[in-house]
């Protein structure tokens, strides 16, 4: 089973990368973009078969390394 990990900022969290690309994005001439949040993407192959299991564990990898959740959230998708 494979796990898709979208790690983001919590709303309300300056998100200084994002403005950063933003201004990029409008100096490339890119016309009518509005905010724009950054985040990262884990992608984890897991040997479990049972998706409940499997949701547990990288929801646990989630909560000790892979997100901090003081600022960030994280969607967990699975796919076989």
């Amino acid at each position: 089973m494979r796990a898709r990990v979208f790690v983001t900022l919590k709303t309300g969290v300056l998100d200084p990368q994002g403005k950063a690309i933003g201004h990029a994005l409008e100096g490339l001439g890119f016309r009518g973009v509005g905010e724009v949040r950054q985040g990262k993407l884990i992608e984890v192959e897991l040997s479990e078969t049972d998706e409940a299991r499997a949701r547990a564990s990288v929801k646990e990898m989630c909560e000790k390394l892979l997100a901090n959740t003081v600022i960030e959230k994280y969607e967990i998708e699975l796919r076989p």
